[in-house]
């Protein structure tokens, strides 16, 4: 961009204008690139892995944001360079979220990556308790205290090509600054030459090493105490209350490793189609998940259930085998086809009559620990639907609530005596053109004052043996136990024993 195209566009009302720089990057990675521009407080990485098999063609890495949106409760905090700067308590914080936005007016430039800046972060489970009001006082015990919702401007971001070996830098000048794209040049310059300085390294020190076991987790509920309230539930779908819910226990560990060295260990172990490290600050989330919540782009929708789990076999001939078991399985067919019809239901309320199909219908795709099966649903958005209005539709997803939804989570904040936070919320970006995209928070951790949570969950239906339920949670979880385990151990361990 030159100065006479910048000068153009601050002319047409825009207040923040992306100037850009591409270099090439065929020596580096995501993760050495993250290290040596962004590793700080409100940063974050995000990566891809399509099929569970092949890399995703971009990664993109956030550099530290000076704007910061938390919301707890209905209490909006907005903060820059650190310093709150407004406060507000309102009705409805999505909606609050969606007029945030609009304040940012940036121009689409060709040629440039699909994302190029906006907020990114996550939106907690919690955040249905906005939209279904009858849920609003029935919230378990905050023990995590994090926010409900916590977004970042990203207006500083790299936009790594894993294919061309090469990066997109991009920084967005404030029309309002005489010098905006002299500063967004020489921001640049500076980006570059940190581009050639060596990688940081910080092994784990030897003394800090240490081996740990899957029984150092400490659980929310205990198998026992899961066990009842699987069979509670149970009792509330024979009496005609729920088809299915999606019960779920939170498992704790004290864990002195560095988050990004944690991402780099599941990253190695169970690589998913979504991979994020945000660095909020007093605590880290940490993710490899499987699923989306909701992608718009270009007015159509998309949502991707996934139910029914078998572990990974030994051989290829075992894991073929397991193949077969999963999709012979009923329990695990009719809890599939029931989700893909509470996907088409959210899908429908915010598409255009007629407009929702299933793509994809019952594919198992594979993972480190566990085989999913997995279905597709797209849609064309009506028109005057927003990101945000997907966003209210379909969070939280039906695979980790229920059917029907609202009375499923009821039950959930019956059962589950912690809130659950980020987990089972969605993670991901809202575009500046109004595109989201975002991931749902399974396979994720929370890391904070030394304390890493998991969470996993299991969809009880009237045929669910309870010691089952409590036996797939575990095998969910088990990505992330083994990452932690590499991550103590030390990752110059790898073939230690």
């Amino acid at each position: 961009m030159t100065p006479e195209q910048f000068a153009e566009l601050s002319a047409q009302n825009f207040n923040r204008i992306p100037v850009t720089r591409e270099v090439l990057a065929d020596l580096d990675t995501p993760l050495s690139t993250y290290k040596k521009l962004a590793n700080a407080p409100y940063s974050y990485l995000l990566e891809s892995v399509e099929g569970g098999e092949t890399w995703g063609r971009y990664s993109i890495i956030g550099l530290p944001s000076r704007t910061i949106l938390k919301v707890f409760g209905n209490k909006v905090s907005i903060f820059e360079e650190g310093v709150l700067v407004e406060s507000h308590e309102v009705e409805d914080p999505l909606d609050f979220v969606e007029r945030f936005q609009a304040r940012y007016r940036v121009p689409e430039i060709e040629g440039l990556p699909r994302f190029n800046g906006g907020l990114v972060g996550y939106f907690g489970y919690d955040c249905v308790r906005y939209v279904e009001k009858r849920l609003k006082d029935s919230c378990p015990e905050d023990v995590l205290g994090t926010p409900d919702i916590l977004l970042m401007v990203s207006d500083e971001v790299v936009v790594f090509d894993n294919l061309a070996g090469k990066l997109v830098l991009i920084c967005h000048g404030d029309p309002a600054d005489a010098d905006a794209y002299e500063k967004a040049q020489k921001r640049l310059d500076t980006l570059v030459l940190q581009l050639r300085s060596a990688t940081p390294y910080d092994e784990k020190p030897v003394e800090q090493q240490r081996v740990v076991s899957e029984a150092e987790f400490k659980s929310s509920f205990g198998e026992q105490a899961f066990i009842e309230a699987v069979d509670k539930i149970k009792e509330y779908v024979l009496d005609g209350d729920i088809m299915q819910c999606v019960i779920s226990q939170r498992m704790s560990i004290p864990f002195s490793s560095k988050p990004l060295d944690l991402y780099r260990a599941l990253r190695c172990l169970n690589p998913s189609p979504y991979m994020y490290v945000l660095n909020l600050d007093d605590f880290h989330v940490v993710g490899s998940s499987p699923e989306i919540l909701a992608r718009v782009e270009d007015g159509q929708v998309s949502v991707r259930p996934i139910a029914g789990t078998r572990k990974r076999g030994l051989t290829p001939e075992e894991d073929l085998a397991m193949e077969k078991e999963l999709l012979a399985d009923p329990k695990e067919i009719a809890e599939h086809l029931m989700l893909i019809d509470l996907g088409r239901n959210d899908v429908g309320r915010v598409a255009e009559i007629g407009a929702v199909e299933l793509t994809d219908k019952m594919v198992v795709e594979r993972y480190s620990h566990v085989m999913h099966i997995v279905s597709n649903v797209n849609a064309k958005l009506k028109p005057d639907v927003s990101a945000m209005d997907v966003l209210r539709a379909t969070l939280p997803a039906g695979t980790l609530s229920g059917a029907p939804k609202v009375r499923a989570m009821e039950i959930i904040d019956e059962m589950e005596s912690v809130k659950r936070g980020v987990y089972g919320g969605a993670v991901g970006y809202l575009s500046w053109n109004g595109n989201m995209d975002t991931a749902i928070a399974i396979r994720t951790a929370v890391i904070k004052d030394n304390i890493l949570h998991i969470q996993a969950g299991a969809g009880v239906v009237a045929d669910s043996i309870p010691r089952l339920e409590w036996k797939e949670t575990m095998n969910k979880g088990r990505a992330i136990f083994s990452a932690v385990a590499m991550v103590e151990r030390g990752l110059d361990n790898l073939a230690s024993s």
